[in-house]
């Protein structure tokens, strides 16, 4: 299984980005999909996740800016980013974790995508 990233950028404060993300390879299905970011000397951390559209959770410095979505019929990720914020610069990943056709569990993260915001 296998995550491709997209749509980061550089964009000024306040203003609004969408990252894709889309699973592809032997999935039967898939628990959790979400986003985390690392910053220059951060640790990785979580911004938003969704699990099977039932839990959803965000980061207390992105609640009311960023909206997680999820498309189970595509295999895909949004997560959509509004009033940003110079401190939001950082690399965003993907991450997923459900069962294969073969009934395994697999985690995969995606390859990052930078996302810059100018002050």
């Amino acid at each position: 299984v296998q995550l491709v990233e997209s749509g980061g950028g550089l964009v000024q404060a306040g203003g609004s980005l969408r990252l894709s993300c889309v699973a592809s390879g032997s999935i039967f299905i898939i628990n959790t999909m979400g986003w985390y970011r690392q910053a220059p000397g951060n640790q990785r951390e979580l911004v938003a996740s969704d699990t099977k559209g039932e839990r959803i959770n965000y980061a207390d410095s992105v609640k009311g800016r960023f909206t997680i979505s999820r498309d189970d019929a595509k295999n895909t990720v949004y997560l959509q980013m509004n009033s940003l914020k110079p401190e939001d610069t950082a690399v965003y990943y993907c991450y997923a974790k459900g069962r294969d056709a073969d009934a395994r569990w697999f985690e995969v993260w995606g390859q990052g995508t930078l996302v810059t915001v100018s002050s």
